[in-house]
């Protein structure tokens, strides 16, 4: 199954980034820890044009930290004006960092009458909204389990010299990269009716199979791991107990097990993808 997604209102989500670019300071992208690359928006890096740009790394709680840490560096080395900062969005002291970061990157900025301006970008359901609440410590930004939740542009005084710019998620128009359209299925970053649950089990699990065979055997207790992905789902239906009629496996069932079991880090910390190799 091909995986696309674009609603309309993040057409005019890139036309207000777009707008908004020339009158901030420092532009914030938050990504899914787990998937960095795929969770990033390549739309973002024509629009940023010459802004100190930090790349907030969320969801760290759920990501294998070692993969984490390879993206941080990997990032900062391949970009001089861009800063990575892993963390969890719902954690006060972790992203107690994240201004601190910005003025450093801006420091002419931040004084009285001149607020350090701070746009907050990302695609649906990587945290953005979380992290705005935990920067105003108070619910500001509408939080949901569904994606595309934010619909508007909207500026945020944090009383701290800075002004934050929220604006709605954007994905990109094509999903050209098939693979990291299925990883972003597996987090959960695409809407349920832009995706075959079945499909995205089974490359979820064919990649657990292969990186995190260990966490896989203790969440559903294998004592073996199939070879084939269709396999392995049908032995965590079994283990749910996601049963039909005559003890056949519900596919579909033993999907959304695995899906939310992912998704929710009831498997473990694990990443969905690593950074290039350097040559």
């Amino acid at each position: 199954m091909t995986i696309k997604w674009f609603p309309g209102h993040m057409h005019s989500a890139r036309k207000q980034i777009a707008e908004a670019i020339p009158k901030i300071d420092v532009a914030i992208e938050v990504l899914d820890a787990r998937l960095p690359a795929s969770s990033g928006n390549p739309l973002l890096a024509e629009l940023r044009q010459r802004k100190p740009f930090v790349k907030v790394l969320n969801k760290a709680d759920l990501a294998d930290p070692q993969v984490t840490k390879s993206w941080v560096r990997f990032f900062e080395k391949n970009d001089h004006g861009l800063r990575a900062l892993a963390l969890n969005a719902g954690n006060k002291g972790e992203v107690a960092r994240l201004p601190k970061l910005c003025r450093s990157l801006a420091p002419q900025r931040g004084k009285p009458g001149r607020p350090l301006r701070v746009m907050v970008m990302g695609i649906p359901n990587v945290g953005k909204s979380t992290l705005i609440n935990t920067l105003a410590g108070k619910r500001i930004a509408q939080v949901g389990d569904r994606p595309a939740i934010t619909r508007h542009a909207q500026q945020i005084d944090l009383r701290n010299g800075i002004l934050l710019f929220d604006t709605p998620g954007i994905l990109w128009p094509n999903l050209e990269d098939q693979q990291g359209a299925y990883r972003l299925a597996a987090s959960g970053a695409i809407g349920d009716n832009a995706m075959d649950y079945h499909s995205v089990a089974l490359f979820a699990a064919d990649l657990l199979r292969q990186s995190y065979a260990e966490l896989l055997s203790k969440r559903y207790k294998l004592e073996s791991l199939p070879t084939e992905a269709t396999e392995l789902l049908d032995e965590i239906g079994r283990r749910r107990g996601c049963l039909g009629s005559g003890g056949v496996v519900d596919s579909y069932r033993a999907a959304e097990v695995l899906l939310r079991d992912l998704q929710s880090g009831k498997i473990g910390r694990v990443s969905l993808e690593t950074p290039p190799v350097e040559v």
